[in-house]
């Protein structure tokens, strides 16, 4: 049995920030960290002391967290950045918040003593004979230490005070690893006779400084009293900061909007999802077409706010299955039948627009960064200024270096005009050229959805709704969405600046008029936009002809392979420049030793070759990968740094390829890709080295045997949550399972109330509908009720296997 913790923070503003620049304000950007683990980055805003940044992000957290921290920083062009301050959040705090936290957060001082990560091993007993009671504290090792020196590294030792007595380590030099293995000893006569308070242990790490005074680094403590009831207590435990006694700031460093909310699920194991996700199965396989089938049922009961995560769930059950196209299929003709104004056909948010929408972006988000990316970036990179609302066009900002001075208003708009036919025609073409690349589910689903659309709005009259049916989900709710703010749709690092998102939006609307065949050209308020209206209604005849053409499909069925993967193993799930260290660069100078390679990555192979363009490619088979782990600073001096640990064909030894990232928003994409990939190889290494094999010792850990094992736990599992996130059925029914519950009571009413009805002679009529309806209501109510009664057996047995420790944690 598995937990699944899933993070969701977003960053939205920040207000009344102090300044710290000498003109007057400040260059303000966000770091965030979970437990001292930096894990995402914001934009700056640049002199803007109430920044907005609007940045959101998904953490995969298999092993829990302890705190969520929001940095605050000042970026200065030379030296080091400014902190402005910061908020922690424990996560006891955010699971008290069912709903999530939603609010302003006032900003607090950043103190030294309370930056403290980490754990220490220790065993602790107590040894009694006829004279006295010995406490012997055995103190092994540390890991993961907070780095106090500027060399990347800290000196620690440990300080034990106990019952009036003080002993200390000895000092490892430069490590955050160290390795003590020593046994302090306590005696602990009199110690009933001290304050309640005192009568514990208490085990502080400290980095040792040559000059001024020492730096904490953490500690850990534990009451006398429960250590003489057990026999030992042994293991690793979390280091903790003395506690926070600062008083409130009153918002003196200013404060944050932030968004932050916390999933935990209890996975349990996959015999107890089987009767729920055989249900689904089987209504997708029934030839049953009524409207009172389980996929009927499950829209019904399933709340608005709560219908795109059951849309997402249902979408990777069934493409986990191979009956993603089929499931829907059957939700697209019950909404295509039960509508009868062909001009609302899918412009609800109902289930089957739900489904296909997350449908698009799961399986098609590959295809729309091969078409869209260039282009966008493009956009980016140019910064044009882009204006046709006469009421919005400030000349200032057109300016040009030139004799001429600034533009006129016919100006403008002339050259407004001329650069967005330009992006539109470069958009358009690129996309109505894209039939073969466009995923074969994707084309599948469409022409079932044309086919569909067709019975239901035959003749020369309804000739465009079936065109319009396919448009609406490729262009309204795939292209253009994605236009318009590519950040989420992972095409851009982040949100684009106000003259590049007036570009887009812009772009995004004339996209859209194409997607809805030209129908509403004339009509609207935004009269402005009719110069792009002849360009518009030339593309729309290209809209048909390219709409024929994708689903001219020969096949009609679809794989019903099982699979843990998303896409073919040619599609490329990520790629750019990152700088590689070459395999044997010992002696060379660091600035030799990286050297600059173009990177792909499938969900088979990591390849790599010196451009875009070049031929001959280096490559790491995928299920060779044994794990992916950041580095320390340290090992090469270099920051946001990543290691590829790998294994030949035979087992026998390991592979260590170090690649350094620009930034680290990019080396968390880059370990989140790669970890997803990998996460069901056979071989998964446990523990790794953070630092590298130097001048005969690591840099971590200090060990002078290559081969020892690794001194940090590795995070096999941590991943950002996005469109590329693998299969998982079980986790999957699990969250379907968890919305469901929740609406147990409206389905078991609806179940007695159909059931009642069947059994009025009156109402003999309506009983085989009734009955209809109770049977799939019946079935489901069970299945809920198994997971219901499996959980609460196991939360049982978790409470009654959980041992009660006496320290404090």
């Amino acid at each position: 049995m598995a937990r699944n913790t899933a993070l969701y923070f977003r960053l939205v503003e920040g207000k009344n920030l102090p300044a710290k620049d000498v003109s007057g304000t400040s260059d303000p950007y966000c770091i965030v960290k979970v437990d001292n683990e930096v894990v995402a980055r914001t934009a700056t805003v640049w002199r803007d002391l109430n920044p907005f940044w609007g940045e959101e992000f998904t953490l995969h957290l298999p092993l829990g967290f302890h705190t969520l921290s929001f940095y605050v920083m000042d970026e200065d062009t030379i030296g080091h950045d400014d902190v402005i301050g910061k908020i922690s959040l424990s996560k006891d705090l955010i699971a008290s918040h069912p709903r999530g936290i939603d609010s302003w957060v006032n900003l607090s001082r950043v103190d030294p003593d309370e930056e403290v990560q980490g754990e220490i091993y220790l065993e602790l007993h107590i040894m009694q004979d006829q004279y006295r009671s010995t406490l012997h504290c055995h103190v092994l090792e540390a890991r993961d230490l907070a780095p106090r020196d500027i060399s990347g590294t800290s000196d620690p030792f440990v300080r034990i005070f106990c019952n009036n007595q003080t002993l200390e380590t000895t000092v490892i030099k430069r490590t955050r690893f160290p390795r003590w293995n020593e046994v302090l000893e306590f005696d602990l006569r009199g110690i009933e006779e001290l304050d309640p308070s005192d009568q514990m242990i208490s085990i502080e790490v400290w980095d040792w400084d040559m000059v001024g005074k020492n730096d904490f680094l953490g500690r850990v403590w534990f009451p006398i009293e429960p250590l003489h009831k057990s026999p030992a207590v042994t293991g690793w435990f979390r280091l903790l900061p003395f506690g926070n006694t600062e008083e409130e700031n009153g918002g003196k460093l200013g404060s944050l909007r932030i968004k932050v909310s916390l999933s935990e699920e209890r996975i349990l194991p996959s015999l107890y999802y089987q009767t729920l996700i055989q249900l689904l199965v089987e209504s997708v396989q029934s030839p049953d077409q009524s409207d009172c089938n389980l996929l009927a049922l499950l829209e019904e009961i399933c709340s608005a706010e709560s219908r795109q995560e059951v849309a997402v769930k249902l979408v990777k059950i069934f493409l986990g299955q191979g009956l993603a196209v089929t499931f829907l299929d059957k939700l697209n003709q019950r909404e295509v039948n039960q509508t009868v104004d062909p001009n609302t056909l899918f412009r609800s948010n109902s289930l089957a627009s739900k489904c296909m929408e997350q449908y698009m972006k799961i399986v098609g988000m590959p295809f729309l960064h091969e078409i869209l990316k260039p282009i966008i970036n493009r956009i980016f990179e140019e910064k044009r200024y882009v204006e046709l609302d006469p009421c919005k066009i400030d000349s200032n900002r057109s300016r040009r270096i030139s004799f001429k001075g600034s533009m006129s208003e016919h100006q403008i708009l002339e050259s407004s005009l001329e650069t967005l036919r330009g992006y539109l025609r470069d958009i358009i073409d690129a996309i109505l050229g894209s039939v073969e690349q466009c995923p074969s589910g994707m084309r599948l689903c469409f022409k079932q959805l044309h086919k569909r659309v067709e019975e239901k709005f035959p003749g020369p009259v309804y000739q465009d709704v079936k065109y319009a049916a396919i448009s609406g989900f490729l262009f309204l709710r795939f292209f253009a969405p994605a236009i318009l703010t590519p950040k989420l749709f992972h095409l851009r690092e982040h949100h684009a600046d106000p003259r590049t998102a007036r570009s887009l939006l812009l772009i995004a609307k004339a996209v859209q008029s194409i997607g809805n065949l030209g129908q509403q050209l004339g009509y609207g308020k935004e009269q402005w936009m009719s110069p792009l209206h002849p360009f518009i209604q030339q593309s729309v005849g290209r809209l048909r002809d390219f709409l024929d053409r994708l689903i001219d499909m020969e096949s009609e069925t679809e794989c019903g392979q099982i699979s843990r993967t998303l896409f073919h193993p040619s599609i490329t799930i990520k790629e750019g420049f990152l700088h590689k260290r070459k395999a044997e660069a010992v002696n060379l100078v660091t600035r030799f030793t990286f050297k600059k390679r173009y990177f792909w990555l499938s969900s088979q192979t990591l390849s790599y070759s010196k451009s875009p363009d070049w031929q001959v490619r280096s490559s790491i088979p995928v299920h060779r990968i044994c794990a992916v782990e950041r580095v320390d600073e340290n090992a090469f001096q270099h920051s946001n740094m990543m290691q590829i640990i790998s294994q030949d064909s035979e087992a026998q030894g390991s592979h260590i390829m170090y690649i350094q990232c620009k930034n680290v928003n990019e080396l968390n994409q880059w370990l989140s890709a790669l970890r997803k990939v990998s996460l069901c190889n056979q071989r998964l290494l446990p523990t790794y080295h953070p630092g590298a094999y130097r001048n005969a010792h690591w840099t971590c850990c200090l060990q002078s045997d290559r081969t020892v094992r690794g001194c940090s736990r590795t995070h096999l599992a941590v991943t950002l949550g996005d469109w590329s996130d693998p299969l998982d059925p079980d986790a999957e029914a699990q969250v379907l399972y968890r919305h469901l519950l929740l609406s147990k009571d409206v389905l078991r009413d609806k179940y007695l109330e159909n059931t009642m009805n069947a059994e009025k002679p009156q109402c003999k009529g309506h009983s085989e509908k009734a009955m209809a309806v109770s049977s799939p209501a019946r079935r489901l109510l069970l299945a809920i009720e198994d997971l219901e009664r499996a959980h609460q057996a196991f939360e049982k047995r978790e409470r009654e296997d959980t041992p009660i420790h006496g320290h404090c944690t």
